[in-house]
């Protein structure tokens, strides 16, 4: 594979695509569009509007591309090494040298999984975008510009170059959302661009500041490029702290953090069906990626500082998430705030700082990605059929739709992290990461899973079972072969990572490791020359509890639990 750019073409086909979209003749003639959006004329499926030849086009367009860009992502996969803890399939040239800035793409443990992960579930993203009547070329192709920033962000090794992609993240969620979304959508676009645009500008301000103390440390030299402001910038726990705490405020937002959420759940109910999916699956984990990549090795000492204040904020967002989610009326709207609990698990693992907490964290968002994305799709096909998400509108529905109640179990099972599915693994190794650092929140974080059983199954038993009302829901079709298309990979890899999870470990523990080791490192030697202030040396206190699982052989967490 040498010499292969292979990130860069894993990472722009889908702008290409985008761009295709709007270059190749026959994707640009739309169907009459009606006075409420939807095209005139009908299919002979309910009310669901006919399909232009350019619309169909332009979908088999799209998805040619994402399942090329997927196909990529395994061949990359294959030629990973999953005992190497360094960079793979590096690319490093010169781009704006008068500032430091270079092109510098790479891959080790920690990003690979999300990058297969949002590679695959873009596909899937496209399939479901049946339900988008009006302007698809224009859908698509802010889909598609949209996988090339999440994957730019996730592969990005310097920092201007990782924030020029995660700025553009915001570019095509702002559309999605804005153009495609439900009735209250330039509210919800609104809130979720501000509380986006104020943590990001106050990170640039701290990255440029960062970029700064290393050249008046080096004699000038600017650069951008990660490992070498690590390796080479002294910084005062002072600077750290403030540092940190603007870095924390940009990812705690995009999480989202406990109590930077409430973005979050008005942006899940109006953005359309894939816009969901992609939200929940993917871009919520920039924000934990973020203080895993840069936050915690640029200022180790200031987030150990600040762990545990995390892992407050953690537990409180899981308790806090599963009860409102309980009280919600809303499916879609129950979904989205048990984001903010499953997410509030992986916060607490990453705080832990330790071997088995980071895994779990990093496997945990793996799984979110895939049964919150599967549920946001089965959400989707209850609202094709119905046009509303109220809970009280449905009932009795395995009995009309056998084949939507399985899947549906299936998943729910999944989320409340049932033993033998994926969800299962993540929250056990969390769990048990979290407990050697903080053992009282993470026995009051077990009450998430507890509430998660109560309010998923409580859903469950409201919409799948009881008399159904003939007139509303007596003629609801099943799962179709599209829906179904969709939902079976999902479906798969629940219990492919439930059942056998090493092949994931095994990829992402050598660099995790690696990560632990680095982290102290830096940490010790800033501390070195900040003195003996008595903050310090709880500081050092936190960075040595986690020598013994940074220097531990790599045999997977399950292995060493059991």
């Amino acid at each position: 594979m040498d010499g292969i750019p292979l990130l860069s073409l894993i990472t722009f086909l889908p702008l290409l695509g985008a761009i295709g979209l709007y270059l190749v003749p026959g994707f640009g003639a739309q169907a009459h569009i009606g006075p409420h959006g939807a095209d005139h004329g009908k299919t002979g499926h309910g009310d669901v509007p006919a399909e232009s030849g350019a619309d169909r086009g332009a979908r088999r367009f799209a998805l040619v591309i994402t399942l090329l860009t997927f196909g990529l992502s395994l061949f990359m996969l294959a030629g990973f090494d999953a005992s190497s803890a360094n960079y793979q399939f590096e690319e490093k040239s010169s781009w704006i040298p008068m500032y430091g800035v270079w092109y510098y793409l790479g891959l080790d443990g920690i990003s690979l999984w999300l990058v297969i992960l949002t590679t695959f579930l873009m596909p899937i993203v496209v399939i479901a975008s049946r339900s988008v009547h009006h302007q698809v070329r224009g859908y698509l192709a802010a889909m598609l510009v949209l996988e090339t920033a999440m994957l730019g962000t996730l592969v990005a090794l310097d920092l201007f170059l990782f924030y020029v992609f995660w700025e553009l993240m915001l570019a095509p969620m702002y559309f999605i959302i804005g153009i495609w979304g439900g009735k209250r959508r330039i509210y919800a676009t609104l809130k979720f661009v501000l509380y986006t645009v104020v943590g990001s500008v106050l990170m640039l301000v701290a990255l440029l500041y960062v970029v700064w103390q290393h050249a008046l440390q080096n004699d000038g030299q600017i650069t951008f490029i990660l490992s070498e402001i690590i390796s080479s910038t002294q910084l005062s726990f002072n600077q750290e702290f403030w540092l940190f705490a603007a870095f924390a405020l940009a990812f705690g937002i995009k999480v989202p953090i406990f109590p930077f959420h409430t973005w979050l759940p008005d942006a899940h109910v109006e953005a359309p069906t894939g816009g969901s999916v992609v939200l929940a699956g993917i871009l919520l984990k920039m924000g934990l990626y973020g203080f895993i990549r840069f936050a915690y090795p640029l200022f180790p000492n200031a987030a150990a500082f600040f762990a545990p204040y995390l892992a407050v904020l953690a537990v409180i967002g899981i308790v806090y998430g599963s009860l409102v989610a309980w009280a919600q009326s809303d499916i879609k709207k129950l979904v989205a705030y048990s984001s903010v609990a499953h997410l509030g698990f992986c916060v607490l693992g990453l705080a832990a700082f330790n071997l088995l907490g980071t895994s779990g964290a990093i496997l945990q968002m793996i799984n979110h990605g895939i049964s919150t994305g599967a549920l946001f799709l089965l959400v989707g096909v209850l609202y094709d059929r119905r046009h509303t998400r109220e809970i009280s509108e449905y009932g009795g529905l395995a009995s009309r739709m056998p084949v939507f109640a399985f899947l549906f179990l299936v998943f729910t099972l999944s989320s409340i992290a049932l033993p033998l599915t994926n969800g299962f693994v993540g929250e056990f190794l969390i769990l048990m990461g979290s407990f050697a650092s903080f053992p009282v929140l993470t026995a009051i974080a077990t009450l998430g899973v507890i509430l998660g059983a109560v309010y998923m199954l409580t859903l469950y038993l409201r919409t799948m079972f009881g008399e159904i009302d003939e007139a509303k829901n007596g003629h609801l079709p099943d799962v179709t072969g599209r829906e179904l298309a969709a939902l079976l990979p999902l479906f798969v890899l629940v219990f492919v990572i439930g059942l056998y999870p090493q092949p994931f470990l095994r990829r992402i523990e050598p660099s995790v490791a690696a990560w632990l080791t680095q982290v102290e490192s830096r940490g010790q030697r800033l501390a070195a020359n900040q003195g003996s202030d008595s903050r310090h040396r709880l500081v050092q206190a936190e960075l040595g509890a986690v020598t013994p699982a940074a220097s531990s052989a790599p045999a997977t967490p399950i292995e060493k639990a059991s």
